[in-house]
């Protein structure tokens, strides 16, 4: 996915956008960058991989060489950015987060109308910023260019621009998939996704965009130019996974919806079932498993536990290298068990999502292996039956990646793929099997998966404005 930070004050602001765009390092873990601006020296930019070290470690070095007042920087799943442009609506930044899943159709449109060439990388797809801008330059200015871009793209478009001037134009993307929040101070303002970002940095709350919302930030203030739109779809992901504990998005903590989906999860497991699983202990999957297996271990009155617990020093959330099987040693290395709590035990797990499997499997092999009795798994939200494709919150190629499709597939061919419904109802004779089959596959005692209903109940937002559409496939 990707998350970004951006600040406009009388003060210089490079210590602010370095600490603010780090506390969005568990968003992304391929590229980051930081851009300022001065009115005597212009623009500064520095844009490096993080796949092989954390955005904090990469970027120190580079501080000494940055002065601004207005800056903007972002950590990237996708392509290298910010990106420096200069067109007939003058010389300014632009970083960009969300999914364009008509790239390609967007770039042939463009040599067929007369353009000549993008800049390739190496895979030779078009840098996704790059695209959005030749979109916005078609346009007479900003604004509009921005809103044709938004309407263009198929999947979501999120973006800063920062000009010469030092303001700073933050879109929130169409449909509000994504937060974007703004802070001040006495000196300044500054944008983020992740409130406690700035709350960090002394900024107190100042406005929230609404979906499809533009404005113009400066020390001065905030200054609407596109009114937001009457539909939003904000991402239930962001409570579930992505978000980061101390995070509010429409008024809803994260840690604290995570406490109370975990004790709906194990609410609803007892009426349905009648029982719980007899476990020594409730445990969550580090880190964001966590604060669920909590509310479960609270609602159920199972004894809260840490048999795994993950070696942050130097394998923290944020940095996961892109080959496989480093990823697969990484993921093994960083979990410590402690035998004592594992040897014997009967255990119930609950992790945030279930998506391929494949990790979750070996770490039951693990548990396994340590001389656990009982394994049981809960995940914290619903079977996913459909890859993102408004955050790319996965990397997924094929919805058949997904285990819950996988195993639909296997259950009932092409027959089962009508029937998606039924499958993610544990309630049904097809959820059933999926559950039992998916047991088998992975190793699991037994195997839950929260509802969506009582995912949406532990938001508890209007369900309107929740985006459900990896679960339900509702646009």
């Amino acid at each position: 996915m990707g998350g970004f930070f951006g600040a406009a004050s009388k003060r210089d602001v490079v210590l602010d956008v370095f600490f603010g765009v780090d506390y969005h390092s568990h968003l992304g873990t391929r590229r980051a960058g930081l851009i300022f601006v001065d009115e005597r020296d212009g623009f500064q930019r520095e844009i490096h991989s993080i796949e092989n070290t954390p955005f904090r470690t990469r970027f120190e070095d580079d501080l000494p060489g940055f002065h601004g007042t207005s800056g903007i920087g972002c950590i990237s799943d996708t392509d290298p950015q910010p990106l420096l442009i200069r067109s007939h609506l003058g010389t300014f930044a632009l970083t960009t987060v969300g999914a364009i899943n008509n790239a390609e159709a967007l770039v042939e449109e463009f040599f067929e109308s007369g353009e000549k060439q993008f800049m390739a990388m190496s895979s030779g797809a078009v840098n996704s910023t790059e695209l959005v801008a030749a979109l916005i330059n078609q346009k007479q200015d900003l604004v509009e260019g921005i809103r044709y871009a938004q309407e263009r793209i198929d999947g979501s478009l999120t973006l800063l621009i920062m000009l010469r001037d030092g303001s700073i134009i933050a879109a929130r993307d169409a449909m509000g998939r994504l937060p974007v929040l703004v802070g001040r101070d006495e000196d300044g303002r500054c944008i983020s996704f992740e409130s406690f970002a700035y709350h960090k940095l002394g900024y107190a709350d100042d406005y929230e965009l609404g979906p499809g919302e533009v404005v113009r930030v400066t020390a001065e203030g905030v200054e609407q130019l596109a009114a937001p739109g009457e539909r939003m779809r904000i991402c239930s992901f962001l409570w579930v996974y992505y978000g980061y504990p101390n995070s509010n998005y429409e008024g809803v903590n994260v840690e604290v919806m995570r406490y109370r989906n975990g004790a709906v999860m194990a609410r609803d497991e007892l009426a349905r079932e009648g029982c719980l699983p007899d476990v020594d202990y409730v445990a969550g999957v580090p880190d964001s498993g966590v604060p669920h297996a909590i509310g479960y271990s609270t609602e159920s009155g199972k004894t809260f536990a840490r048999p795994f617990i993950k070696y942050t020093p130097t394998w923290p959330r944020s940095f996961m290298p892109s080959n496989q099987d480093v990823r697969d040693r990484v993921a093994k290395m960083k979990q410590i068990p402690v035998p004592e709590l594992i040897e014997g035990k009967k255990l119930l797990f609950v992790d945030d999502s279930i998506v391929r499997g494949t990790q979750l499997g070996k770490t039951v092999d693990q548990l396994y292996d340590a001389g656990a009795a009982e394994v049981h798994m809960r995940s914290a939200c619903p079977p996913i039956m459909y890859g993102c494709k408004y955050l790319s919150f996965s990397r997924n190629t094929s919805d058949m990646d997904l285990i819950a499709r996988r195993t639909v597939q296997k259950l009932e061919g092409d027959e089962g793929q009508q029937h998606l419904d039924e499958y993610a109802d544990a309630g049904t004779e097809r959820g059933r099997c999926m559950l039992q089959s998916i047991c088998e596959e992975l190793g699991f005692d037994s195997l839950g998966f929260q509802s969506l209903s009582g995912m949406i109940e532990a938001i508890g937002i209007d369900p309107e404005c929740l985006c459900t559409y990896c679960w339900d496939g509702r646009e």
